[in-house]
This record gives C-alpha cells, sequence and structure tokens, in this order.
C-alpha cells in the first residue's frame, strides 16, 4: 500500500486485483464531503470568506470560480479584473505543481524533498495578491480595488523564474526531445532523475489510454450541466464519456509533449513532460498577464440583484474547476462543485483505464503510485495490490 498528498479531507483509495501476471481488475473511489453544501444558506460575503478555509490546496482559484458564479447570479461585470484573475490563478498553480516537483518527485526517488525551495517560491506567489490589490479586496464578487505595482510585480515574477530555473531544471528548461534526454540524462536535479526513470522503456507509456482531454469549457457548459444534473459532480461526463483534465490536456499540442504523446500515448512521459513544460512557460504567462494590467475598481452593485444563478470556471494546476450555484433571497439556496480528482479519478477515468491489463511486476506499486501522482488527487490518496494468486 502506498500513499501521497493531503488537502481537504477525503481520499482516493485505489484498489489493484492482480493473477496470473497481470492486472485482471482496478476499483477507484473518490470519498470526501460535499464542500459545496457548506456554502448553502450562506450569503456572498460569507461564502467567499469560507471558501478559502474549505479547500486547503487550491483556495485562490476556489474563491476566483465562486466568485464568477456569484457574478453571474448578482449581474456583476468583472472584465476588467480578468487578467489579474488569471495571473493570481497561474501563480497559485505554480506552487502546487512545484510541490509536485520539489516534494513529491524526490520522494519517489528516495531523496531528500526541498521544502526551502518551495517556501521561496510560494513566498514570491504570494506577493503577487498585495501588488494587484493593495487592499487585499482582489477575491470577492465583482473584484476590489485593482492597482497594480508593476516593480513589485516584476520582482515577484522574476524570483518566481528564478528560484524554478535554480530548483527544478538548473538549466535551460529542455523544448524538445533531444534537449529533454540530455538534461535528463544529466540528472542535475531530482526533477531530470525523476524524467530519466520515467523515460525508460518500462515506464513512459505506462498509462496511456484513450480517454480524450476535457476541452476548455466555458464556465456556462459546466453550468448547464451541474444545474441539470446533481450527480455530474460526482460522476461528470463529456459527450456521455469519461476526461482527463490538467497539464496534459492543456499541453498536449506544445512540440516537447506532442512528441511524447506521438511515441508513447498518454502516459508517464507524457503527463511529466506537461507539468514542466507548464513550469518553464510560468514566468513568461505570467508576464503577459502583468502587461494586460489596468487600474479598476469593484463592479458596480446596485444592490437589487437577490435572486439568480450563475456558474464560475478555472484552470488549477490539476485541471478545469468548475462552480454553479443558485441565489434566492440573497443567500445561497444551491452550489455545486465539479473538480478535476472527479474527472481523472472516475471509475472508468484515465486512471482506471490507463491501469487495465498492466503488467503485475515488481515495478507495479512504483508505476502505478507514479500515475495517480501524475493525475494529481487533490486528496490524500492509497494504492492497494491484491494478488489473486
Amino acid at each position: 500500500m502506498s500513499g501521497t498528498g493531503a488537502g481537504l479531507e477525503g481520499s482516493v483509495a485505489v484498489r489493484l486485483e492482480t493473477a496470473a501476471g497481470r492486472l485482471r481488475a482496478v476499483s477507484v473511489q473518490v470519498r470526501r464531503p460535499s464542500a459545496a453544501r457548506a456554502l448553502c444558506g450562506r450569503t456572498p460575503d460569507e461564502a467567499m470568506r469560507l471558501v478559502p478555509l474549505l479547500f486547503s490546496l487550491c483556495g485562490t482559484a476556489q474563491s476566483l470560480a465562486a466568485a464568477e458564479a456569484l457574478e453571474g447570479a448578482l449581474g456583476l461585470d468583472a472584465r476588467p479584473h480578468a487578467a489579474a484573475r488569471a495571473l493570481l490563478a497561474d501563480a497559485e498553480a505554480a506552487t502546487n505543481h512545484a510541490w509536485q516537483v520539489l516534494i513529491d518527485w524526490p520522494a519517489r526517488l528516495g531523496e531528500a524533498p526541498q521544502p526551502r525551495e518551495l517556501a521561496g517560491l510560494r513566498a514570491a506567489a504570494a506577493a503577487i495578491r498585495p501588488a494587484l490589490y493593495p487592499a487585499r479586496d482582489g477575491l470577492r464578487p465583482g473584484g476590489g480595488a485593482l492597482r497594480p505595482d508593476r516593480a513589485a510585480l516584476t520582482t515577484a515574477i522574476a524570483a518566481l523564474r528564478d528560484g524554478l530555473e535554480r530548483a527544478v531544471f538548473a538549466a535551460p528548461p529542455p523544448a524538445g526531445m533531444a534537449e529533454l534526454e540530455r538534461w535528463a540524462g544529466a540528472g542535475g536535479t531530482s526533477a531530470a532523475r525523476l524524467m530519466r526513470r520515467i523515460l525508460a522503456p518500462d515506464m513512459a507509456g505506462f498509462g496511456a489510454c484513450g480517454v480524450a482531454a476535457l476541452e476548455p469549457h466555458p464556465a456556462g457548459w459546466f453550468g448547464v450541466r451541474l444545474s441539470a444534473d446533481v450527480a455530474f459532480s460526482e460522476s461528470p461526463r463529456q459527450d456521455g464519456a469519461p476526461a482527463h483534465t490538467g497539464p496534459l490536456a492543456r499541453q498536449s499540442a506544445h512540440p516537447l509533449v506532442a512528441a511524447l504523446l506521438a511515441r508513447h500515448g498518454s502516459g508517464l512521459a507524457a503527463h511529466a513532460a506537461a507539468r514542466l513544460v507548464e513550469l518553464a512557460g510560468l514566468a513568461e504567462r505570467l508576464t503577459e498577464w502583468s502587461n494586460r494590467l489596468e487600474d479598476a475598481e469593484p463592479a458596480p452593485d446596485n444592490g437589487t440583484a437577490r435572486h439568480g444563478a450563475g456558474s464560475g470556471a478555472v484552470e488549477t494546476a490539476r485541471g478545469r474547476l468548475a462552480h454553479w450555484l443558485r441565489l434566492e433571497d440573497g443567500r445561497i439556496t444551491d452550489c455545486r462543485i465539479v473538480a478535476p480528482t472527479e474527472w481523472n479519478f472516475a471509475v472508468d477515468g484515465p486512471l482506471a483505464q490507463g491501469l487495465a491489463g498492466a503488467a503485475a511486476d515488481d515495478a507495479l506499486a512504483e508505476r502505478a503510485g507514479l500515475l495517480v501522482a501524475a493525475l494529481d488527487p487533490c486528496v490524500a490518496s492509497t494504492i492497494t495490490i491484491q494478488d489473486e494468486d
């Protein structure tokens, strides 16, 4: 049995049954309390104070999704805050990616984690919010008083870029297959050494399957489905089928990721490379958002909208997150959330299909653990292997 990570109380339990040297059955079960239920009965302000307390791993993204849903219900136009919000979401995603690469990846090699480097990256990311909203009022429906501090943002983004290049890459990030193989072969960082292991023939294609990527659907696409079917939160479908979400879904067109997909399919190598590609492009993305910033005020609220429904969607490190809610008499009467974990760990999703029929050899536990980590649940995970022989 193995376990990884922890977040909002709950778990992903993966049970593998083997016989005659093959994996015969895969069971994936997600258990966690309904945080959405805790928001029901709350006013918008009460809900926004509660959201980051309910979601410790991606509180910013959850707050942004909730704010967007409330704006839809209240008729607020927060478009002038779009670039600032994208910057906040990307900065948080970067720290979640960095946790994987600096804490989880070394542990899988039996190496020491790098908490000091992670702390430096988190400090740089944390400096971005006050550099956008000095009154710290940005995560609210309608946005806050946006007053970008260009110098502080430039400093924070540079600190993130320099910290990532030093701790993750220790060299210019690889952009193509030959560069990736050279970088991994040199083994200058834990990330490079794990990539070298993952590029091995018995690893690179492990977990590949035919599950489609979740498209970057707008918030309304999720809102229609969440409002119509209460089961969509726990068992989401795209065109009637499972889908995967996260770095691989977003980066499949990148030349390096596309080359790995063509060679090995959607297995471990493509997943790991997609995460590295996102980290390598972080500073450029943050700079692009920063260059689009302009001062903005909170969206005006006439105070009369007390009934309505709305939805919000945000990209997180783990994939696309969506909220839908309904307001009546100024309070939330219904709220539904579908998170990346529900897509990636569906009973017939990319984990279950990727593991199906795998060889039950001595490396199965390691490979299965790497696949779970690649799909990145936001709750603790366990893997149990039962040999029927």
